[in-house]
This record gives structure tokens, sequence and C-alpha cells, in this order.
């Protein structure tokens, strides 16, 4: 598939909502990057994880506490990548070029690749949201069919019932299957992926190394076989279903749009902010927990038109881009609460696997 093209603009819907967001960091006197609190949420979360981590692997809790630690590590796993990674990945953690970095680098010790997410996520996913055939957050097949442009299969009738159970497999395909895929096809969905220089190549087969002495090898000694299983296999479908459902409620909704380029031209309808407008929600707004959790990715909107403005300044620029978004006749898809969203995702899970 050739690479989609935005259509130019006389007037730019993009340019004055920067000039907006803009005018605010400038009148506050506010970084667009990350601040104190941030950053102590950053030390919580890597302090749990290897407090967590050491308690389980070296001092051997009993069963029950085993399983519930576990449960808690999944949530820290899943906290880690939306709060440090995420905003490392997109150089909004912090000011300093190195921290971004190493921010970012920190999926590399919880299983997965930066390199693969950089080129997935940033360049392919940011750029070309819920465009079919671009987009590989939407390429769940043959298992789910996550547009009107994807083939149907009969088991898709049913999508929206063990769509719980595949979701909760993510962590787990990331880590031992899906990054090994782009790694050999040299491709991410049918986007060519960038080379790769000789530190990637080190960097990605020596942390994935590492990451199986450290979570399989070091627990196989410490605790034995069985347990180590166990307790992995819980700690990854917590997170792996997390981190899925959190993704999935930002594009793939009921009043999210799926864009098609036009045959001859390649070219699509809308400039890029709109169409991110289009094809993004955001849900639970108001809900300061699930906010601190998810690394503001419940703000998505905000996250997708300015993915270098940390997600902490989210909830005020939200109030902006809605005013401005009023003012242009631009749709501002929001759930008011999680569950509304997570309804509306089921029920656009049953529309796509029977329409």
């Amino acid at each position: 598939m050739a690479i989609p093209k935005f259509p130019s603009v006389k007037q730019s819907f993009h340019v004055e909502l920067k000039k907006r967001i803009n005018d605010y960091f400038e009148t506050s006197g506010k970084s667009v990057t990350g601040n104190k609190q941030l950053f102590i949420k950053a030390g919580v979360l890597f302090t749990a994880f290897l407090g967590l981590y050491i308690h389980l692997v070296f001092f051997t809790p009993s069963t029950l506490w085993a399983v519930l630690e576990c449960v808690i590590l999944g949530l820290v796993v899943a906290g880690i990548g939306f709060n440090i990674m995420h905003d490392g990945a997109h150089g909004s953690f912090s000011k300093y070029k190195w921290v971004n970095n190493v921010a970012a680098f920190s999926l590399n010790l919880l299983g997965g690749s930066s390199f693969m997410w950089n080129v997935k996520h940033n360049v392919i996913h940011h750029a070309y949201t819920n465009i079919d055939g671009v987009d590989d957050d939407i390429d769940i097949q043959p298992w789910m069919r996550m547009s009107s442009t994807q083939p149907k299969l009969k088991m898709h009738k049913y999508q929206h019932f063990y769509f719980w159970f595949l979701y909760s497999m993510l962590y787990i395909l990331w880590v031992f299957v899906l990054d090994y895929q782009k790694y050999f096809k040299r491709k991410i969905g049918d986007m060519p992926l960038k080379k790769m220089t000789a530190w990637d190549h080190i960097v990605f087969w020596g942390f994935k190394a590492i990451y199986l002495f450290l979570f399989f090898l070091v627990p196989f000694y410490t605790v034995g076989f069985v347990p180590t299983i166990i307790g992995f296999l819980i700690f990854s479908v917590i997170a792996g279903f997390i981190l899925s459902i959190v993704f999935q409620l930002a594009h793939t909704v009921e009043h999210t749009h799926f864009p098609v380029p036009h045959d001859e031209s390649g070219k699509l309808d809308d400039e890029w902010a709109i169409h991110q407008l289009k094809t993004t929600a955001n849900f639970a707004p108001k809900n300061k927990l699930i906010s601190w959790l998810v690394g503001g990715l419940n703000y998505q909107i905000e996250h997708h038109l300015f993915p270098k403005i940390s997600h902490v300044h989210y909830p005020a620029i939200r109030k902006i881009i809605k005013q401005a978004c009023s003012e242009f006749n631009v749709p501002y898809t929001e759930y008011k609460k999680m569950s509304h969203a997570v309804i509306s995702h089921v029920l656009f899970l049953k529309q796509m696997g029977r329409a």
C-alpha cells in the first residue's frame, strides 16, 4: 500500500491549534515537558517494580501474597509503560534528551523493543491513525476485524465476546512473537522497517536475553519452574489487558472514523489535525485516578495532536482544544466514564463482526 497523503489547506486548523497552545505555555511560563509530579510518579513506579520483583524472586512469599503481588506487578508494568516509557519515547518526559532516552529505554528492560516501538507507534500510528493497511494497531488479523475494509470471517461474529482473552495475551505476544516478526520481516504491517544500525541489533538481542535471564532463569533457580510460569502468566495477563484496552478505547469505538485514501491520488479527505480528531476519542477525563494510572492516555486527543507535550498538561490544554473544535465545527469525541467507552468498544466490535 502506498503511503497516504494529507491534503494541503490554506487555513489550517492545525496551525490555529498550535498557536493557541503555544500562547498558553508562553503565558503560563510552563515547560511542555514533565514536572516534579511526573518525576515523583516515575520514582514510585520504578521503586514498586524493583521491590515487587525482589520480594517475589528472592523472598518467596506465601501463595496468596505471591498472587496478589503478581497482580500488582502487572499494574506497575503497565504504569511504567504509560507514564515513563511513553512520554520518554515522545521526548516529553523531560527537557533533557538523555533523560527521555533513558525513560524510553525502559521498554527494553520490560521485554519489548524501543526501536520497534518508535517505528510502530511514533512514526506510523501517530501519522496514519486508523488507516487500514498502515496503522499496525488495528491489524489483529485474522483473529479480529477492526475496520470495515478488513475481511470478515465467521469467527468475527463473536469477537465482542473473546476479545477479553486476546487482549490479555498482548504482553506475551509482544515480548515473544510480535517484535521478532517485525525484526525478521523488516516490516511493520505493510510499511518497511527503517534500517537498523549495529547498535540497534545489539540492543534488540541483548535485552531480549537479559529479559529471559531476569524473568525466567533467575526465578527458575530461586522459586522453581511451576511458580515462575504461574507468576509470569498472572502479571503478564494483567499488564497485557490493561495496555490493550487503554489503547483500543482511544481509537476503536463507535464514534471514531477509519479513513480510506482515494485510489488514484492516495490522498485523504482531511488535514492531519482533523484526521486525528476524527479517529481518536477521550474517556474519563475527570477521573484523576485513571489519569494517574494510564499516564494521561485517557486524554488521547490531546496526546495525538501534541505528542511532544507531557501528559501532565493534558487537562489544561483539553479546554483550549475543545473550544477550538467548537468554534471550527470539528468533532471532539469524549466519553465521560471509562465504562461508557468500554461499552462503546464492545458495540463497535459487535458491529464489525456482523456488518
